[in-house]
Order: structure tokens, then C-alpha cells, then sequence
């Protein structure tokens, strides 16, 4: 079983925020494969279905970005999930609009839905996908942008294409095909790779 973790926060309030564009990510992906409702477990709400062969376990933890391994950590321990068969969605800063990036281990770079991941999962080695949301210029614009709302330009120019795009290539994203999922997700609407 993989665990695909969308990070955000819970607040209905925030569901536009930047920062909630991991939670974005595995709601497009859960719809497009017909996973599962959506149902609380593990400090969270998690959906279940299969993405190919591989079955998958989307959770979108309820305990704020600060916690979100908290969550993470329970599901993984009930099913009995390694890091290597974990995967967090969250927004990137250093990531231009639109840019989509896959790594396996890293820091956490300043990302507290990360850092709380490598200290609850005992390690920083489980797959991240990493949506890139743009920086605001300067430093202390940062918080003020990445829990602003994505504006509605924003959100039909790139964000919603995007979100299926990632969805399209989620397969090759479960298969361990990371390269393939990017290529995949870059090429303009329309184009197979």
C-alpha cells in the first residue's frame, strides 16, 4: 500500500490558501480514480482506492501544517507503511507557478508540515512532490502569501490544469516512475509524452 499525504490546513476558511494546495492535489487525484469518501481516521480524513495495480491511501491530516506528522505517523503505523511508500504533496516556494518537482529525502526548508513529518516518521527519506506556489519577493511577505488565497486568475489559469495534469500522471508517480510523472505533468495541455 502507498500513503499519499496532501498537506494543508483544516479550516474551511483556508481551503484556497496556498498552503492548501497538497490538500488540492490528493482531492483531484481521489476524485479522478473514484476513491473512497472521504472518512476521519488517524487525526485526519482518508479515502482509499487504486491507482493502477497499486492500491493507495490519500490522507489530508487535521491537526494544522505544524502536526501534519502526527497523522502521518499513525496512518503509516497502522498499516504498517515505510517511508519509502510515503508521499507528501505540499506547496513550494522556491518553485515558480505551476512548477511541479518530485524528490525523494531533502530538508525541510523552512516547510513545518515537513519538518513535522521527518520527526514523527524518524526520517526525512519518503518522497515529496512539491507544487511550486512562487515566492512574494521578499522575506516578510512570505507568511501573508502562503496563507493567502490563490486568486481566481491563479486558479483557472494554472492551478486547476495543473491539479489535473498531476492527477492524468499519477500513475507513473505510483509506479516509482518520478521523471516520467514530471515530464508528464510539464508538457503543455494536450501533449503525451
Amino acid at each position: 500500500m502507498l500513503l499519499w499525504a496532501g498537506l494543508g490546513n483544516p479550516e474551511s476558511s483556508m481551503s484556497r490558501h496556498r498552503h492548501n494546495v497538497g490538500f488540492m492535489a490528493v482531492e483531484t487525484i481521489a476524485s479522478r480514480y473514484g476513491f473512497s469518501p472521504w472518512r476521519t481516521r488517524f487525526k485526519g480524513l482518508v479515502s482509499e482506492g487504486r491507482i493502477g495495480t497499486h492500491r493507495v491511501l490519500l490522507l489530508r491530516p487535521m491537526t494544522y501544517m505544524n502536526l501534519s506528522g502526527t497523522s502521518v505517523q499513525e496512518a503509516a503505523a497502522f498499516y504498517k507503511i515505510t517511508p519509502d511508500h510515503i508521499t507528501a504533496f505540499h506547496d513550494e516556494l522556491d518553485l515558480a507557478p505551476g512548477k511541479v518537482r518530485v524528490k525523494r529525502g531533502g530538508g525541510a526548508a523552512g516547510h513545518n508540515g515537513l519538518r513535522s513529518m521527518d520527526k514523527m516518521l524518524g526520517t526525512p527519506d519518503y518522497c515529496r512532490v512539491r507544487i511550486g506556489i512562487g515566492h512574494p519577493g521578499i522575506k516578510e511577505r512570505v507568511h501573508g502569501w502562503v496563507l493567502g488565497n490563490f486568486t481566481d486568475t491563479d486558479r483557472q489559469t494554472w492551478l486547476e490544469p495543473l491539479l489535473d495534469k498531476m492527477a492524468d500522471a499519477a500513475p507513473l508517480l505510483a509506479e516509482g516512475r518520478s521523471d516520467q510523472f514530471m515530464t508528464q505533468v510539464a508538457l503543455p495541455d494536450g501533449s503525451k509524452g
